[in-house]
């Protein structure tokens, strides 16, 4: 342990000892060495005061920020090497269900890691020679991959209300097992829960999709736990939607399956997300066909848009992501077949937009793959993908901004300004979708004047 400790770090513990103070490394950065792992956060406890902190670090040509003063927070910015450090402290009293009311200073590391939350995080690694301090067996969880609260679950749960849904990600991010206890606590915790705000529940739903595990596990912890029905309860209500004579599973593990495609070939965030909610407006619009006893899902792509839109609206995601993942949920539901004649295609190039084409393809392999996860047959896909580079070879007239004519020449032409001109440009762009040897600036100027004489006429 002592040989992996990094060179800045041991720097700045000589500095901490050469005026009497110890320094340990804590929580995730320990977690992580002891797993094997590269490290790149480093949270810091000490003895000294904050202001101490501050004195010593500054006399070391350090920058330090008062990022969280109140709590015995400063982030110091050491040879471009960033670390928070904290004074050793107890808490007490949360009656927001999310930060403490008091912090007090602890006498020594022991005291301040029973503050944390899992036995995990409260392991401290003395600076520099590596000594570990673990009251709690923590190493012993790592090493079982067990995630246990410090304590008293119930107690560590209504201290934060993050906590359950942590212990969750944690879950699903490690590929460890919740403790029976922990995990029996989080429901009568789910009160606290929802006071957290909307952007730290995106913060650990974004980590649990980045997974480089499963996904799923995750989102059927947070349902076995009641966390799901609490935050997204949308999501929730698809467990148990059957949707036989299409697919093996229910629409909710279908859904899960294909994040799971999504997280196991690295894709975007994006993605995952329009993975995991594609098919959400299922429940809302399943019928039963009295003639084949099979339900059916009409138009679920575009009431599943419409939901995830509010979905990713309440969880605070950026409007530019809500954007895109609400489009590729809308467009997914296409099913290519070899008589799609070269206009089909140019129209589905101008619905999806050839930006997002990679993406929609990748969604696209997602859903198929969530209706069993065995054999999976692509070949529509591929086929398609072959199809569209060609049509992209021939022509890159998809949008209006795409035609070789523009409103002010339309208005030029004679063409009164105002809604006329959005008009004649959309039926423009379909005689070019048709036929893109359309795309000149006299034809279009003639077929423009022809279609105002039959507007003007009506």
């Amino acid at each position: 342990m002592k040989a992996g400790i990094d060179p800045i770090l041991k720097e700045i513990a000589a500095i901490f000892n050469a005026n009497q103070k110890e320094i340990y490394l804590v929580g995730g950065a320990v977690r992580d060495m002891l797993r094997g792992k590269k490290i790149h956060d480093w949270d810091l406890a000490t003895n000294a005061l904050p202001e101490e902190v501050t004195a010593i670090m500054r006399k070391n040509k350090a920058k330090v920020i008062p990022t969280g003063i109140k709590h015995g927070t400063v982030t110091v910015i050491y040879k471009d090497h960033s670390a928070e450090i904290t004074t050793f402290r107890l808490e007490s009293e949360y009656s927001d269900g999310r930060h403490p009311d008091k912090v007090s200073y602890a006498s020594g590391i022991e005291e301040d890691l029973s503050r944390r939350d899992f036995t995990m995080n409260a392991i401290a690694l003395r600076l520099p020679d590596g000594k570990i301090t673990d009251p709690f067996g923590g190493k012993k969880d790592i090493k079982a991959k067990i995630i246990r609260c410090v304590g008293n679950a119930v107690e560590r749960f209504n201290e934060d209300g993050l906590r359950p849904l942590r212990a969750v990600r944690f879950a699903s991010q490690l590929d460890f097992k919740i403790e029976q206890k922990t995990k029996d606590a989080i429901p009568g915790a789910l009160e606290n829960a929802a006071k957290v705000s909307w952007e730290r529940v995106r913060d650990e739903i974004d980590k649990i999709l980045a997974s480089s595990m499963l996904p799923s596990a995750g989102f059927l912890l947070m349902r076995e736990t009641g966390l799901l029905k609490l935050f997204i309860p949308e999501l929730d209500a698809c467990g148990g939607v059957e949707q036989k004579g299409f697919h093996q599973f229910d629409v909710l593990n279908h859904s899960l399956f294909a994040c799971d495609y999504c997280a196991a070939n690295n894709f975007s965030r994006e993605l995952r997300l329009a993975a995991l909610f594609h098919d959400i407006g299922k429940p809302q619009v399943r019928a039963l066909d009295a003639a084949s006893g099979v339900y059916t899902f009409y138009r679920h792509e575009e009431v599943s848009a419409n939901m995830s839109r509010v979905i990713l609206n309440r969880l605070r995601y950026p409007n530019a992501v809500i954007d895109k993942v609400c489009h590729l949920i809308k467009e997914h539901m296409f099913l290519y077949t070899d008589n799609w004649s070269d206009a089909a295609v140019r129209r589905f190039i101008a619905r999806v937009g050839e930006e997002n084409l990679d993406d929609i393809y990748c969604l696209r392999r997602a859903d198929i793959y969530g209706f069993s996860k065995k054999n999976p047959d692509y070949r529509s896909i591929e086929q398609l993908v072959e199809r569209v580079n060609k049509v992209l070879e021939k022509s890159k007239v998809f949008t209006i901004k795409n035609l070789a004519i523009n409103g002010s020449d339309l208005m030029a032409a004679g063409v009164p300004a105002g809604k006329m001109i959005g008009a004649i440009l959309k039926e423009l762009l379909e005689t070019v979708l048709d036929d893109p040897e359309q795309n000149t600036k006299e034809r279009l100027l003639e077929i423009a004047l022809n279609i105002l004489k039959e507007k003007i006429t009506q």
